[in-house]
């Protein structure tokens, strides 16, 4: 029974950066290659990154990509890495299209690839046949379905090729290789975080496994790409369903495995649609591979890497120097300053005190022990005479004047950051922006929301949580408990609470789950025991404040459906969604 050494390299691609992710992966492949790998596998689109959206329909971007991949199989050989097999992720375009009416309907041009590079060739690509077209997906828009299958022969057995989504779907190549002796089914993935979203995946490469009765090597993306998060987590998972192989969760990694597999059946009949390689490999190495440790399965431990992850990779992808954000005292920026510190360092993080009339001493002294304990710039910039020259020209009162003093901190926090250059950090909670509960040009103003897909109550339990942790290393917690027990406050006006506009969190974030994630309508909600009026008010809000989302910033997805590209809902709408309660 041949062994075969298989090496997957988890990275963390920025998007169109060739140059770049070329030379990280050839650095993994000298790595892999040093350590006896026969097979190098990358995830997704690895070599331009994912998603690629709408340059996949520009032909220059697609022909420069395919140039890439041909000089990336040259330098494989050039460094001595040419009898390795490398299995490299990629688009492959332009396909020749007349440019008639058909086109305004199906504008894709491009195929979603894996190419097989041997000996400084591509001798065999193989093309994505099921296009996902929900949630965060739009593949249907940017590429065209592959028709045919593809199965690599190295090192003395056979190895299947299938890209995400076809592992997700039973039909289609899934069906067609089901019928073969495989080896290994290789799967490279770009596969964005969701919290439990381990929950489903890991289960369903199990099952793909054992239906198969083969080894499944499935290799995800890492790293922050918009509002998208990729966690890794990649896994070899053996035809019993046992897991041999964990890849970190949101760091790089090489993952090195040997693998016991049949050997392949010469007389074996091909798949419909399918075509086979094969590539000269070298002997796999026989120094021992250093034990794979299984990562945390603490949700939320995982949940706060992917926020600190999401954070770093938008301000470092995207060359911001540093971030600034206002500093209130409250849970929710201390929050967002204490995920901004664990993801540049405290050096990269400029807080901003901006007291007004109705500001309490404690709030402004739990901002300024939160940057003295994190070691976070710190400055006072009140804002009383600002908002008082607007109060006495336009006479404002009520909303307005409440409104005012948020606007003025928006004009403060991107007056520093024109002058200084930094990302201004906007720092609404997901229960917030559903209900429109803020300021629009006001709290809501930055270019980057940390929580913005994080209810109310799970800000709170992040934060004891980040606390905790910092106890357990014997450092001082960075959140100041004061800021995680007193309730919370715009404090726009004396004595205001966020419970004179809104029901108690607990109440409001479990009806907004209902709602907005799981996607039921106000009678669903009211069976599940809450009560009609309070559901039609909430159901309410969150209709009417679709306008201050659709111009509010991104920010990192942990959810299954986070405002953004998982809810797509007209701004404009007379649709009644329920009858009148009485």
């Amino acid at each position: 029974m041949p062994r075969l050494r298989l090496a997957m390299a988890q990275t963390n691609p920025i998007v169109g950066d060739r140059a770049h992710n070329a030379t990280r992966l050839l650095e993994l492949a000298e790595d892999a290659y040093s350590q006896g790998a026969q097979v190098f596998l990358t995830g997704e689109l690895a070599l331009t990154g994912y998603p690629i959206e709408d340059l996949a329909l520009r032909n220059n971007f697609l022909a420069l990509s395919r140039d890439a991949v041909a000089h990336f199989a040259h330098e494989l050989a050039a460094r001595g890495l040419g009898d390795m097999a490398v299995i490299l992720g990629h688009p492959d375009g332009p396909i020749e299209h007349d440019d008639s009416a058909t086109t305004l309907h199906q504008p894709a041009r491009a195929h979603n690839c894996a190419s097989v590079l041997s000996h400084g060739a591509v001798v065999a690509t193989y093309a994505k046949h099921h296009l996902p077209n929900y949630a965060v997906f739009d593949e249907f828009r940017t590429f065209i379905p592959g028709t045919e299958g593809l199965i690599v022969r190295a090192g003395g057995t056979d190895l299947g090729i299938v890209i995400c989504e076809d592992l997700w779907r039973s039909d289609g190549p899934i069906e067609s290789l089901g019928t073969y002796p495989l080896g290994a089914l290789l799967v490279p993935n770009a596969s964005p975080f969701e919290r439990d979203k381990d929950e489903i995946r890991a289960p369903l490469v199990t099952m793909r496994a054992r239906e198969m009765n083969t080894h499944v090597a499935y290799v995800n993306l890492v790293g922050g790409q918009d509002d998208l998060v990729f966690d890794g987590d990649s896994m070899i998972v053996d035809p019993q369903g046992n897991r041999l192989a964990w890849g970190r969760r949101f760091q790089e990694d090489l993952i090195l495995v040997d693998l016991e597999l049949p050997e392949s059946d010469i007389g074996a009949a091909l798949p419909p649609r399918t075509h086979r390689c094969e590539v000269t490999v070298r002997e796999p190495g026989q120094s021992p591979l250093a034990p794979r440790e299984r990562p945390t399965d603490d949700d939320t431990a995982i949940l706060w890497e992917a926020l600190v992850t999401g954070t770093r990779d938008y301000v470092t992808k995207n060359g911001f120097p540093s971030v600034i954000l206002g500093l209130s005292g409250g849970i929710d920026s201390a929050v967002c300053a204490t995920i901004a510190a664990d993801a540049l360092g405290a050096s990269k993080v400029y807080g901003v005190s901006l007291p007004s009339v109705h500001s309490s001493d404690h709030s402004v002294g739990d901002a300024e022990e939160l940057a003295r304990i994190q070691g976070i710039s710190y400055r006072v910039e009140p804002i009383g005479d600002v908002v008082a020259v607007l109060d006495a020209q336009l006479g404002l009162t009520g909303l307005a004047a409440e409104n005012v003093q948020a606007r003025a901190r928006a004009i403060i926090l991107m007056a520093l950051s024109n002058q200084e250059g930094h990302l201004v950090l906007t720092t609404g909670n997901k229960s917030e922006l559903a209900v429109g509960y803020s300021t629009i040009y006001g709290d809501s103003v930055g270019g980057y929301a940390p929580i913005k897909d994080v209810p109310k109550t799970l800000v709170w339990e992040l934060a004891r949580w980040r606390n905790a942790l910092s106890t357990q290393r014997g450092e001082t917690p960075p959140i100041p408990e004061n800021s995680i027990e007193k309730p919370p406050s715009a404090e726009l006006r004396p004595g205001q609470t966020d419970q004179d506009s809104l029901p108690d969190y607990d109440v409001l974030d479990a009806i907004l789950e209902l709602l907005v994630v799981q996607g039921l309508d106000r009678p669903q909600i009211v069976s599940r025991g809450f009560d009609s009026d309070l559901v039609e008010n909430i159901v309410g809000l969150v209709s009417r404040a679709e306008w201050k989302r659709r111009q509010g910033a991104i920010g990192p997805r942990i959810s299954s459906v986070a405002f953004g590209r998982d809810r797509r809902l007209p701004i404009t709408s007379r649709l009644t969604a329920f009858p009148p309660s009485r």
